[in-house]
């Protein structure tokens, strides 16, 4: 992707010192682009925003200042999305603070694919991990995209759940997009930007200031259609990502723990304010079932249509089914799922299954 002056103006404008979104939202509106901001007299200029932030815009671009960034786009992974971009995600689009643009590393289809955000805290349980992965997986393979934060803990688990399955992972990070922090996941970001995709909306070479890291969760709720909170104390950063969520209008899940553990209280907060209690996928699928298109067991040579066949009303463990269908654990998994949501098979204990329509 090469830096055409458009470009160019969005990321001069983006990196400004003390210019905030609400200025640059209201340059936009009296000048109606980019590259029209910097051409427009600086009397108007400063009429919006505070005389130093004129000045600066009164410079223009300066072409040594986006070299490294030029440099960066030249991988064929790395890309920059603006508002303006037809790539842009709507479902952030339609959020209070849209960033202006975005840098992303990986897979642009990814960005307008529906998603769910699993977040939870650094400091998690083996359950809790446990957790994470296993619903990321479970609705990855159902095409949910797992949105996240690649913080260490339940971020890191739903990251990896998440790339197991069709849907992906994407990981909103607080950094440039040339920094990977925490560095102890050098490997996962590495999978996410082949398999998946990282974003930020901030510039390359932005260290993991603290005040990025909240901001930043606006993003993770904003690409999702829900946020599933996995574990998290009282004071933990997920809970900022779930009231954020909720202002969006998103759907909001937590997991339910003991009464005992300060990693579950947050969870326990939440589902007192009105938040799904869910034990398993099956329960975020049954509130997002209008995003992912149903199943029909009914039809005729498909695979879910296949494995009704070998669904009776006695009970089936799990290991037959594999054998009967020959499909594979992961497909199996989700159309198990599906035909579960739809009534018309039950799961028992020991793991069994039973047709029962």
């Amino acid at each position: 992707m090469a830096l055409d002056s458009t470009l160019a103006s969005w990321l001069t404008l983006s990196q400004i010192p003390g210019l905030g979104a609400e200025s640059l939202r209201k340059l936009l509106q009296a000048f109606g682009s980019p590259n029209t901001v910097f051409t427009a007299p600086n009397a108007d200029v400063r009429r919006i925003v505070k005389p130093a932030v004129a000045q600066q815009i009164s410079l223009g671009i300066i072409d040594e200042n986006l070299v490294f960034t030029e440099q960066w786009l030249s991988d064929p992974l790395n890309h920059i999305v603006t508002i303006a971009d037809e790539n842009y995600p709507q479902q952030l689009l339609n959020t209070q603070d849209p960033p202006f643009l975005l840098f992303v590393k990986g897979r642009l289809d990814l960005l307008n694919k529906p998603s769910l955000a699993i977040v939870g805290s650094r400091n998690a349980t083996p359950q809790g991990i446990r957790n994470a992965e296993a619903f990321a997986q479970s609705l990855s393979e159902l095409d949910f995209c797992i949105v996240s934060g690649m913080a260490l803990g339940v971020d890191t688990a739903a990251h990896l759940g998440g790339l197991k399955g069709q849907g992906s992972s994407i990981a909103v990070v607080g950094t440039g997009l040339d920094r990977i922090y925490p560095a102890s996941n050098k490997e996962l970001a590495h999978q996410l930007a082949m398999q998946g995709a990282i974003i930020s909306e901030f510039p390359l070479g932005t260290p993991p200031l603290p005040s990025n890291f909240p901001r930043r969760n606006r993003i993770i709720s904003g690409l999702s259609q829900g946020c599933l909170i996995v574990e998290a104390s009282l004071q933990s950063g997920s809970l900022i990502t779930a009231r954020l969520a909720l202002e969006q209008g998103r759907e909001v899940f937590a997991i339910p723990g003991s009464i005992h553990s300060p990693q579950t209280k947050g969870c326990h907060a939440l589902i007192k304010q009105g938040a799904k209690l869910v034990e398993n996928a099956q329960d975020i699928m049954q509130e997002l079932a209008g995003i992912f298109p149903p199943v029909n067991a009914s039809s005729p040579s498909t695979p879910e249509h296949e494995l009704f066949q070998h669904l009776h009303f006695d009970p089936v463990d799990f290991d037959s089914l594999s054998a009967l269908s020959g499909l594979t654990i992961a497909a199996l998994s989700a159309i198990l799922l599906q035909l579960e949501l739809e009534g018309k098979v039950a799961t028992l204990p020991g793991g069994l299954y039973q047709r029962i329509v």
